[in-house]
């Protein structure tokens, strides 16, 4: 008897900052959330994270008035970018996405420099990514953490203004129903309609995709963080 996997975890929501990664960062921490040090990835790109209790929100740019030197984000525009999911075995991810037919590219490496406590070290990183992105207006990929000692840590969490995980995750799709099953076939879910949603439980947060029959294509409408009082607060794009 063949086991179905199990749902994957939520990893991370990519928030595109462009070139303005600088400029913006410091309106985040206004806002109180505690933002890391500017990292510097292998291929160019550059980020800062908002580091929750088992996921994060990555601001992604690269350095003011150059070029994207990653071609998936020349034209990606401001604001909420990338639905990012967590693997535990890229290679294998990548096997039966490629045995399912979705047009995924080869597998990623992915490093950073972090200090840690004085000493240098490389958080690293391999990458499910796709040439053809399964659902129209969104990117969505994967990715297995080799150092997450060097993510999760004591420095980064604890936020003042209390925010401690992504709830939820709203999007928006001319065929929600479509969308959703999608979506589900990609993280091992299954979708339950809700009053008109159709939602998509994992271990760590909820999506759901709404109708919107005007739309052109889906796109991330609506993010909302749970607080350690136990309020919910949407969060917002700076």
């Amino acid at each position: 008897m063949t086991v179905s996997p199990s749902p994957l975890a939520f990893d991370h929501l990519v928030v595109m900052l462009r070139d303005e990664l600088e400029a913006r960062s410091p309106a985040y921490q206004a806002a109180g959330f505690r933002v890391s040090p500017l990292g510097r990835h292998n291929l160019g790109s550059m980020n800062r994270l908002i580091v929750l209790d088992s996921s994060y929100i990555e601001l992604l740019g690269w350095p003011q008035g150059v070029e994207p030197p990653r071609k998936e984000l020349a034209s990606q525009p401001l604001g909420l970018d990338a639905l990012v999911f967590r693997s535990t075995d890229a290679e294998a991810d990548h096997a039966w996405l490629q045995q399912a037919g979705f047009d995924v590219l080869p597998v990623g490496h992915l490093e950073r420099p972090v200090d840690d406590n004085g000493v240098s070290r490389l958080a690293r990183f391999k990458t499910v990514r796709f040439n053809t992105q399964p659902i129209e207006g969104l990117r969505v990929y994967y990715c297995q953490h080799f150092t997450p000692e060097l993510i999760w840590n004591e420095d980064l969490t604890g936020h003042p203004n209390g925010a401690r995980s992504i709830h939820s995750i709203e999007i928006s799709a001319p065929d929600a129903a479509e969308i959703a099953a999608v979506l589900a076939r990609l993280v091992h879910g299954q979708v339950v309609e809700q009053e008109g949603r159709h939602e998509i439980r994992l271990e760590n947060t909820l999506i759901s995709v709404v109708a919107a029959p005007g739309a052109a294509r889906a796109r991330i409408d609506r993010v909302v963080l749970l607080h350690a009082d136990g309020n919910l607060q949407e969060f917002k794009v700076a």
